[in-house]
This record gives structure tokens, sequence and C-alpha cells, in this order.
């Protein structure tokens, strides 16, 4: 375990000891410098998840196969990346309360906005997809001989302790049954 604590916050709040897990022994003070900065990229990494997730639709489809959810991760990384490199071409286009922003410093998720004026800029290096018609499918009537893998992912569920109160009747007389 480190401890560290700071003397002095540079907004002049009062700062508060912080304790850091390591799992080296004989820690020099390079070392400190190292975890403390490493502690502060922390939420860097936490608002990339969150945009990864949230804006980007990392965890939206029903992927059936593992092998599907690494394409799908590396798809989603490659968006990444190109929305990093749009950021000369894009806008600020801010919200109120934001700061404007220098062209070269702007967010991914600010690129994004202004994503409806960067496409027609860019080129396509794809041809016009070719005309197609569905394919046949599976005759009526046959039933599904390989059904689709499924995969635990193992979610937590609340379990129903509670009994359940039958439902009482409303009406003064029995239904009939026959």
């Amino acid at each position: 375990m480190i401890h560290l604590r700071v003397e002095q916050l540079p907004s002049g709040a009062v700062p508060k000891p912080v304790w850091l897990w390591w799992s080296g022994t004989g820690a020099t003070a390079e070392d400190a410098d190292r975890l403390w900065q490493v502690f502060l990229r922390r939420f860097d990494i936490e608002h990339t998840f969150r945009f990864f997730k949230q804006t980007l639709g990392w965890t939206c489809p029903k992927i059936r196969t593992p092998d599907a959810a690494d394409r799908w991760t590396w798809l989603i990384l490659a968006v990444y990346a190109q929305l990093r490199l749009a950021r000369p071409l894009a806008a600020d286009l801010r919200r109120p309360w934001e700061r404007p922003s220098e062209p070269h410093r702007l967010t991914p998720a600010r690129v994004r906005r202004d994503f409806r004026h960067l496409r027609p800029k860019a080129a396509c290096p794809a041809r016009a997809p070719k005309l197609t018609s569905p394919g046949p499918g599976r005759p009526p009537g046959r039933k599904n001989t390989r059904p689709t893998p499924r995969h635990d992912v193992h979610t937590v569920r609340k379990t129903d302790t509670a009994k359940r109160k039958k439902k009482t009747s409303t009406t003064p007389r029995p239904r009939r049954t026959g």
C-alpha cells in the first residue's frame, strides 16, 4: 500500500490522502510518481469506455459468438481511431455550457456531432453495392436443424422470495368449466 499526501491543490481545496495499491515491493520515489500519474489517468480510461458503450454502441448488439464479439470490439476501436483522425476536419459544435475548443483538441464526441457535415467531404473508397435478391431461405414447414448456439453471459437476476398470492374471484358465482 502506498499512502500519498498532497500538500496543496491548485484549486485551493482541502487535499485528502490517497491510498494506492501496488503489487511490487520496494517502491522508489519514481514509482510513486508514476503510480500517481496512472491514478489520474484512470478518469480518461473510464470516460473512454463510457463513450464506447453509450455513444458508439459497444454493448448494444446481441452477439452470438465470442469471435463476433472480438470483431465488433475491433470495429468500435477503428471507429474511435477514425474520429480521432478526423479532428482537424470537424467544426466545434458545442453545447451552450461547453467551452470552445481548438480544432486539434476536439474530443471524439464533438467530432461525432459534426459527422453529418464531414461525411459529404470524405471520399468513399467503396463502390456502389451490387443489387441482389434475397435467398430462398428455409422451405416452409421445415424445422431449423441447426439452432443458434447461445453463450451464457452470467447476469445476476433477483430471485422472487415472496410467495405469490392467488387472485380471488370478485364474481359471486363460480365459472362453468364444462
